[in-house]
C-alpha cells in the first residue's frame, strides 16, 4: 500500500467525469472504478471528501440558453448533482466502505443536511463524506462549492478530477494540437492566462486561503491513489506555483 502524502483531501468530480464513453447519465464501470480508487485511498489512512457536478444530467447554462431563468436552472441542476452523489454513495459502499452524503438542499429522505462540524466528525471516523447540491445557492458553482468545503473542513489539498485532460493547458487540447501544458503554475499565472481551470470564484477562495489544487484525468490508472500518494501528475497550482 503506497504511504499517503495527505491527512484529508476533497475530490471535484465533475457530472461529465462520471459519463464515461457514455453520452448521457452515468457509466456504470466508471462509477464502480472510482469508488475502488476512493477506497484505495482510505485505505492509505486520507480522509475523503467529494463534491460532485451535475452536468451528465443537466446542463444549466443550455436551459438558460434556451429561456430559463437561471435561478430555477441552477436549483435543477443541484438536484441532479443529488442524483450523481446517491449513486457515487451506493458504489462506495458497495466497495465496504462507510459513507454519507450531505446536502445544501435540504432533502431529509435521501440525505443528511450539510453541517460543517458533523461532516468532520464523519471524516474522523474514517467515512466518505460527499457533499452534493453545490452551496445551495444558484449562480454558484459545484467549483465553487468544492473550494469552499476543502476550506471549511481544513482539508490540505483540492483533486480536480477532469475527464480525459490530464492538467491544465494553454488551449483545449482536444482541439489544439500546439496547445501547452503546464506542471506547475500559481494562482496569480492561473487568473491572469485566463486558463479554464475553475471558475474566477472558486480559484480566488483556494487563492485566498492558499489551497493547492492538483488538476488531474481521471481516466489516469489509479490516477486518485497517485496523486494522494505524492506522485507528479497533472498539473499543480499554488502560490508560488
Amino acid at each position: 500500500m503506497p504511504q499517503t502524502r495527505y491527512q484529508r483531501v476533497v475530490l471535484k468530480l465533475s457530472g461529465e467525469a462520471l459519463m464515461g464513453n457514455a453520452e448521457y447519465g452515468i457509466d456504470a464501470a466508471t462509477l464502480k472504478a472510482v469508488a475502488q480508487q476512493v477506497k484505495g485511498v482510505v485505505d492509505m489512512g486520507t480522509e475523503v471528501a467529494i463534491v460532485v457536478g451535475g452536468g451528465n444530467i443537466w446542463r444549466g447554462r443550455d436551459s438558460v440558453a434556451a429561456g430559463m431563468e437561471r435561478a430555477v436552472a441552477d436549483n435543477a441542476g443541484m438536484l441532479a448533482t443529488i442524483i450523481n452523489a446517491l449513486a457515487l454513495q451506493d458504489a462506495i459502499e458497495r466497495e465496504g466502505v462507510s459513507c454519507r452524503t450531505q446536502s445544501a438542499l435540504i432533502i431529509w429522505a435521501v440525505a443528511e443536511p450539510y453541517i460543517r462540524r458533523r461532516a468532520i466528525r464523519h471524516l474522523e471516523k474514517k467515512r466518505v463524506v460527499i457533499f452534493a447540491a453545490g452551496t445551495g445557492n444558484p449562480y454558484m458553482t459545484t467549483d465553487t462549492a468544492a473550494a469552499l468545503r476543502a476550506i471549511e473542513i481544513g482539508a490540505q489539498v483540492l483533486l480536480m478530477a477532469k475527464n480525459r485532460v490530464d492538467g491544465v493547458y494553454s488551449a483545449d487540447p482536444r482541439l489544439d494540437p500546439t496547445a501547452q501544458k503546464f506542471d506547475r503554475l500559481s494562482y496569480r499565472d492561473t487568473l491572469n492566462k485566463r486558463l479554464e481551470v475553475m471558475d474566477t470564484t472558486a480559484l480566488t477562495l483556494c487563492m485566498e486561503n492558499k489551497l493547492p489544487i492538483i488538476v488531474f484525468d481521471l481516466q489516469a490508472p489509479n490516477g486518485i491513489e497517485r496523486v494522494v500518494a505524492g506522485e507528479s501528475i497533472g498539473t499543480l497550482i499554488s502560490e508560488d506555483g
